[in-house]
């Protein structure tokens, strides 16, 4: 699985007009599901979103986690990220999880996050949506998860 992540001051998903997640100080995750992916990739991707030191510590070195700040994490499903756009000049999908796996997969991820953090929202899988954030710093990383067509790409 893919994660673009965001540390931001605040975000939201809306969709027709209507928010239906937002978040305060937090991580943006635009999720990306590749073929190959399972719940174990889910798992492990979580993980990382909750535990990867993107929050300043006292002496403003990134040594804090969202987990360690308590902060809000927005979780919005992005189709896109598992492009293949190695060549060309427009993008293949061929790497992507099929909907009905990618939208589980999904699903799991934020269940779990609802789970085991006190802050999460989400945008809906498959609509159409429009991202608002303020990024904080700015602050931006690419997670990824092992998956099956790893050494495919190699």
């Amino acid at each position: 699985m893919i994660a673009l992540i965001q540390r931001v001051s605040r975000a939201d998903v809306q969709i027709d007009g209507e928010i239906v997640g937002a978040i305060g100080p937090g991580v943006l995750a635009l999720v990306g599901v590749r073929r190959g992916d399972d719940s174990a990739a889910a798992d492990r991707l979580l993980e990382r979103l909750l535990t990867y030191r993107i929050f300043p510590d006292e002496q403003d070195r990134m040594n804090r986690s969202l987990r360690d700040t308590g902060g809000g994490l927005l979780l919005v499903p992005q189709f896109t990220l598992a492009a293949d756009t190695h060549k060309g000049t427009r993008p293949g999908f061929s790497s992507a999880a099929e909907p009905a796996l990618a939208r589980s997969l999904f699903d799991h991820l934020l269940q779990t996050a609802k789970a085991t953090h006190p802050a999460v929202a989400a945008g809906r899988f498959g609509a159409h949506m429009q991202v608002s954030l303020i990024n904080d710093g700015p602050v931006t990383f690419w997670l990824e998860t092992p998956y099956a067509g790893a050494a495919d790409q190699a």
